[in-house]
C-alpha cells in the first residue's frame, strides 16, 4: 500500500514539474519584437529589398495593433464574466476575414506575384500546422 502511494505521489510530481518547465520555455516577445521577427523571416523566405520590407513592417504593426486592442477587449470581457452572443461571434468571423481580405490585398500590393504566391504558401503551411496542434492539444485533453 505504501508503494502504491509513494508511486502515485512521484507520478503525479513529475508530471507537474515537467508541465511547468514547458510553460517556462515560451518567451514571450513584445508585439514590436514580434514584428520584427515576421519581418526577417519574410525577407529571408521572399529575397524582399529594403522598400518592401519597410512596407510589410508598418502593414504588420497595424495589424499587431488591432490585434493587441481585440485581445485587451476580450480580456476585459473575461474578468467581467461576459461571453459573446452566437450572433456577436458571427460577427467577428465576418469582421476577421473582411481584415484578412485587406491584408492580402495589401500583401499582393507590395510583394511580386512570385513573392505572393510564396507567402500564401507559407501562410497555408501554417495553419495546417495550427490545426494539427489545436488537434493534439484537443486529444491531450481526453
Amino acid at each position: 500500500m505504501r508503494k502504491l502511494i509513494l508511486v502515485a505521489l512521484l507520478v503525479v510530481g513529475i508530471t507537474t514539474f515537467a508541465q511547468e518547465k514547458r510553460e517556462e520555455g515560451k518567451e514571450k516577445f513584445t508585439p514590436e519584437q514580434r514584428v520584427d521577427f515576421q519581418v526577417k523571416k519574410m525577407t529571408k523566405d521572399l529575397s524582399l529589398d529594403t522598400k518592401q520590407a519597410e512596407q510589410v513592417k508598418n502593414l504588420l504593426t497595424q495589424e499587431s495593433q488591432k490585434r493587441e486592442a481585440k485581445r485587451a477587449e476580450f480580456q476585459a470581457m473575461r474578468t467581467n464574466g461576459q461571453k459573446p452572443t452566437e450572433e456577436q461571434r458571427k460577427e467577428m468571423r465576418a469582421k476577421m476575414e473582411a481584415e484578412k481580405t485587406v491584408m492580402n490585398d495589401e500583401m499582393k500590393k507590395i510583394l511580386t506575384a512570385d513573392q505572393y504566391t510564396k507567402w500564401q504558401q507559407k501562410q497555408e503551411e501554417r495553419k495546417e500546422k495550427m490545426v494539427e496542434r489545436m488537434k493534439e492539444k484537443q486529444s491531450d485533453k481526453l
